[in-house]
């Protein structure tokens, strides 16, 4: 997948697991990687380290995704560090961050879910979307759990991701006329700290048994799938939500 080398990549949430292995992999390929991070500076700072240690371009940039000011501010970093372009977008920032049932939610639980996951995909994309042009590629993370409602107590998680998916085939219609691709990944049980936090061991157990490939999925596989996306070789490809479970769920 070496055309994408030289091209401007922004990846949200690059400081650990999937995102980490997208910049990375992204990084590997050739692309000049912006990674932004909002908690972990060190985890986007051991990032760049490792994609510099092979001769890699790259950056880390603290941003909220979920507020239109700190997007601002990431938009702007990119553009100083690597010229007004873009070229590949992955909405990766996201988080289940606590599993609670119907009666537990309260507002501020609802907006903290729906801000981090969907909104941040929205304006994130809604800020770079004008320095993207013709062959540019747009892959937002969604989840197996926009298609089966998830695991118990994250329905808001699993209904925030199902709004990803449905607005990533919405903005395929809007952004094909100008060339611009637009796909979402859908990844199944992948080792991540997510599931180390969220999903206890017994559960991750049987869930790898019932997989056809009888495992868990690794974020560098996930990585792989986004390379593959940003690249000419799925020039064809848009408005897909894309599983990558193993075969756990079928589309």
């Amino acid at each position: 997948m070496g055309n994408i080398k030289g091209k401007i990549a922004v990846v949200t949430g690059g400081s650990r697991d999937i995102g980490r292995a997208i910049s990375i992999k992204l990084a590997k390929e050739g692309a000049k990687v912006v990674v932004n991070y909002f908690n972990s500076e060190s985890g986007a700072n051991t990032t760049v380290n490792e994609i510099r240690s092979f001769g890699g371009e790259a950056i880390a940039v603290k941003a909220d995704v979920s507020k239109l000011k700190d997007i601002q501010h990431l938009k702007a970093k990119s553009v100083e560090a690597f010229g007004d372009k873009v070229d590949i977008l992955v909405n990766n920032a996201g988080g289940l961050f606590a599993r609670k049932t119907l009666q537990e939610f309260d507002e501020a639980f609802y907006d903290l879910i729906m801000d981090v996951n969907f909104k941040s995909t929205v304006f994130v994309m809604q800020a770079f979307e004008p320095l993207m042009g013709k062959g540019a590629s747009i892959i937002n993370l969604s989840s197996q759990a926009a298609r089966d409602g998830g695991g118990g107590g994250s329905a808001l998680y699993a209904s925030s991701k199902g709004a990803v998916s449905t607005f990533s085939r919405a903005m395929a219609k809007e952004l094909g006329p100008k060339g611009i691709r637009v796909n979402a990944i859908c990844p199944g049980l992948i080792a991540t700290k997510f599931h180390d936090d969220f999903t206890k061991d017994e559960v991750r157990a049987k869930v790898a048994a019932g997989t056809p490939l009888r495992r868990e999925g690794l974020a560098s596989e996930v990585a792989d799938l986004v390379a593959y996306l940003a690249s000419d070789e799925a020039s064809f490809l848009t408005g897909n939500n894309v599983d990558i479970n193993g075969g756990l769920a079928f589309s």
